[in-house]
């Protein structure tokens, strides 16, 4: 895993320009392990420095709950399933995948590291150091950090800097994102992942991906806040200065919305997601009254249907979603971070093409609200141009080398072995 920060570049403009050593070359994959679908993408960067879809597979989501790995026979079934359609598509095996990271309930906090220079030029084993004391100081007993990501560096007094190498100080100081989960959760999602016969490239959080995939240059620049509204969970990523400044995860998503329509009208969860899909909405209008919606009930004759006005749908709905965003807005406040993140909320995720949703954000919140698709991916399949992949798609763009700053450090090989690391190597030895 290589953990770096993250100057974004336009995801609908090629690749940035040639700094280092960053861009990938050949096929390489990518996973979104979720609660209802699991995508697997498969991507090459072009000469002209594009990113090009090569493959695309997805599968609906088996022995995954909100993000975490509950059957992991089932989990490796559908990921050989994804997987296996993206490879036929793109004409090529993978053996490594960068995966997205919603188990564990990852967390968020920042961190100011001093290390002393001496006088000298900073170098890049100075960056690394400080680096690896953050993650040593973030460390939380059952915890592993997945991110340690340098926000911006300080030269004795001189701040803001965001490459010390060759710049002489006493002392080098980083301002550290630091992001960690559950030993536990990880070591499922590594063992549903080897099941399938694949390594893990890096793991990437969730919302980090999807802002990727979602955010134009002006909108992570001055301020904004991704919300990713996905099956199972609901995450939150803020970005100020071109930086990931906050994430977290809300467990409550789609899937919550759907359970409430199944208990609420005695109906299967298989109807109350098609309820949802062909006439969900969380703003009523004069006509929901009128029109009568076909409901089978639970433990009924298949002839035995019951019909229910569109107007409860809809008040069954609207509950759910508004808590969602009272909590996403507590959350923001609790932060601290409210003003930094700026007056732009960029939706994501599946449950975010609701009708009505972006209105209910917007007035709960009080932001400027939009709905955010991929951008910039060539050969992207239509079936996964919406919000509900721009996780997938904001993972293929990590993994193809862009969206990072500080790409030439290695950082990995600094690491004494984290427990991923020793936990695939297990793995590969036993499994």
């Amino acid at each position: 895993m290589n953990d770096l920060s993250h100057r974004f570049l336009p995801p609908a403009e090629p690749l940035g320009p040639s700094r280092g050593h960053g861009l990938r070359s050949g096929p390489f994959g990518v996973l979104d392990i979720g609660t209802t679908k699991i995508v697997c993408i498969i991507g090459r960067v072009e000469s002209d420095r594009t990113l090009r879809v090569l493959g695309f597979g997805w599968q609906k989501g088996r022995g995954v709950r909100a993000g975490g790995i509950t059957d992991l026979e089932e989990a490796e079934r559908a990921i050989r399933a994804a997987v296996g359609q993206a490879e036929d598509m793109a004409d090529t095996r993978l053996r490594a995948v960068t995966v997205n990271l919603s188990c564990g309930q990852p967390e968020s906090r920042l961190f100011n590291v001093q290390w002393p220079v001496g006088g000298r030029a900073v170098s890049e084993q100075d960056i690394r150091r400080v680096v690896l004391e953050g993650r040593s100081r973030a460390y939380v007993e059952g915890r592993e950090v997945v991110h340690a990501l340098p926000l911006n560096f300080a030269v004795d007094d001189t701040t803001g800097v965001s490459d010390p190498r060759g710049l002489h100080c006493e002392t080098l100081t980083a301002r550290l994102h630091v992001i960690d989960t559950s030993e536990t959760a990880l070591r499922n999602l590594s063992a549903s992942i080897a099941r399938a016969d694949l390594d893990i490239a890096e793991l990437v959080v969730a919302p980090l991906a999807t802002a990727l995939a979602v955010l134009v240059p002006d909108e992570r620049e001055l301020g904004a806040t991704v919300i990713d509204m996905g099956g199972g969970t609901t995450s939150l990523a803020v970005f100020g200065e071109g930086q990931l400044l906050h994430t977290m995860q809300l467990p409550v998503g789609g899937m919550h919305v759907t359970n409430d329509l199944a208990r609420l009208l005695s109906t299967t969860v298989v109807h109350a997601e098609r309820l949802k899909t062909l006439y969900g909405n969380v703003q009523g209008s004069p006509d929901d009254e009128r029109e009568m919606l076909p409901v089978p009930l639970i433990g009924e004759d298949e002839h035995h249907i019951a019909k229910v006005p569109r107007s409860m749908v809809v008040n069954i709905i609207r509950p759910r979603l508004e808590e969602t965003f009272e909590l996403v807005k507590e959350q923001l406040e609790s932060s601290g971070l409210a003003r930094i993140a700026g007056p732009r909320v960029v939706l994501a995720g599946g449950a975010s093409q609701l009708a009505g949703v972006r209105e209910l954000a917007a007035r709960i919140l009080g932001r400027h609200v939009r709905i955010g698709k991929p951008l910039g991916l060539r050969g992207l399949p239509d079936a996964a141009a919406g919000p509900a992949f721009a996780t997938a798609a904001g993972l293929l763009i990590w993994a193809a080398g862009d969206g990072r700053s500080l790409q030439d450090i290695d950082f990995e090989n600094e690491r004494k072995g984290g427990l991923l690391r020793r936990f695939l190597n297990f793995l590969r030895e036993r499994v």
